[in-house]
């Protein structure tokens, strides 16, 4: 009797935890094939501190085929999923395409950058759900203070020092706490023009930074940011964006040669093509992370609108905690419809967040308990090298370096302004040249 096939799309949160549960219940007594555009697992949370230079890119990435027995990984993107002929067609790296075949599919595809219709925004603005954008900031943010420093006019020297978050959520807010902090680095190398010093604007349309988490962290992180100097502007996001700046919705122009785009996620668009029902971009499954009407089918992650038991007529929320737990229900529950073991319900409680602001500053609430400084900054370290499933003893090394000697503001030049324009359903890919067509307004040479 020929073993039954498992296949897993997508290596985010809720597949990688999904594969490695999965291998573990099936004990090689089935066939787990996991279909990924990476051969890495990437710790999104840690994603700004690449960004700032404080962590080596490989630091966030955990092998795939290193850490997953058993488990054997395609490499390609999905683009069309067959639920009567049970098949999932893809294309390579190398634009070759290919079909899977399965008995049991798990859909963890994830999500990508979430698009607004604002005149100039997908031209000229960068995301940040990948690797690829945060090398490409890293290297643009080191590039404008340099540029800065060498400008004779006073003007480009203020465009070039000034940078434009957009998006005051988890992400937003890490990225401008930490942006701020390497560009003081970087100037304190490359001196910029007297009375001048770089410009962090975080913009979003929401009452207070992160709205979506516990009001103390939002005060805290608040506080943090303003004491640095990043200038918060709660009730306010751009209206149009140019290459020269933004202009605000309050009327006002900034000048800018940077503009971060952290307005939250959708859901990968792959789940609108199975034609099942949806829950605001998100395939509607049951407490048991199943599809109705095909029980042969899983979804889980930011992909799948999972229902809050604890929240009646509420969904889980989009959080790679969440995703991260879904992919452990959802390996036990695929292994049951096998045989092995029984199926349980998806039900979790937060357990609390960390939100780290850089240097020692950080915010966090373990437990429900409030905290911040010091005492958050270690707890929001701890939490991270106790939740990555890889490299933890590189990150804490990379930590310790930071520490002790002065962070190195270099360019690489490894990813280019048009390899990650925002309009992208992979994120995790850099465009490379013979690809697709460069959208309009993008220049090779940003």
């Amino acid at each position: 009797m020929s073993r039954p096939r498992i296949l897993i799309v997508g290596a985010g949160f809720a597949g990688y935890r999904t594969a490695r549960t999965l291998s573990r219940l099936t004990r090689d007594r089935a066939d787990i094939t996991l279909l990924n555009p990476t051969d890495y697992f990437l710790y999104l949370p840690l994603l700004p501190q690449v960004a700032a230079g404080i962590l080596e890119p490989r630091r966030v990435t955990v092998s795939l085929s290193g850490t997953l027995r058993h488990v054997r990984l395609v490499l390609g993107e999905a683009d069309g999923i067959d639920l009567d002929a049970r098949t999932v067609h893809y294309t390579g790296p190398e634009g070759q395409g290919g079909t899977l075949g399965y008995d049991r599919l798990v859909l963890a595809v994830g999500s990508v950058n979430k698009l607004l219709p604002i005149p100039g925004v997908a031209e000229y603005a960068h995301g940040f759900r990948g690797l690829p954008e945060a090398l490409y900031l890293r290297d643009h943010v080191t590039r404008q203070i340099e540029l800065a420093a060498a400008a004779e006019d006073p003007e480009s020297c203020s465009e070039r020092c000034t940078f434009v978050v957009v998006g005051a959520g988890y992400t937003g807010t890490e990225v401008a706490a930490q942006g701020q902090l390497l560009t003081d680095a970087l100037v304190r190398e490359q001196p910029l023009r007297q009375g001048m010093r770089p410009r962090w604007l975080l913009l979003d349309v929401a009452p207070r930074v992160m709205p979506e988490m516990d009001e103390r962290l939002s005060r805290t992180a608040d506080r943090v940011l303003r004491r640095r100097g990043v200038d918060v502007r709660m009730g306010t996001s751009v209206k149009e964006a140019t290459h020269d700046g933004v202009l605000l919705t309050d009327g006002e122009f900034v000048a800018t040669r940077t503009l971060v785009w952290c307005v939250g996620v959708r859901p990968d668009p792959l789940v609108e093509s199975i034609d099942r029902p949806l829950e605001r971009g998100r395939l509607l499954v049951d407490p048991y992370l199943q599809v109705p009407g095909h029980p042969e089918v899983f979804a889980c992650g930011d992909a799948a609108a999972v229902p809050d038991l604890e929240k009646p007529g509420q969904y889980t929320p989009m959080t790679a905690q969440h995703a991260w737990r879904h992919g452990k229900v959802c390996a036990h529950n695929v292994a049951a419809s096998l045989g092995f073991g029984s199926r349980r319900v998806y039900r979790h409680r937060d357990l609390g967040f960390v939100v780290d602001l850089g240097g020692v500053q950080a915010a966090a609430n373990p437990l429900g308990i409030p905290m911040s400084g010091l005492l958050a900054g270690a707890v929001a370290r701890g939490y991270h090298l106790a939740a990555m499933p890889g490299n933890r003893v590189r990150v804490a090394a990379d930590w310790l370096l930071e520490a002790l000697l002065p962070r190195q503001g270099v360019q690489l030049g490894l990813v280019r302004s048009w390899s990650v324009p925002l309009e992208s359903s992979s994120p995790e890919l850099a465009r490379v040249p013979g690809g697709p067509d460069l959208p309009h307004g993008t220049k090779e040479n940003s």
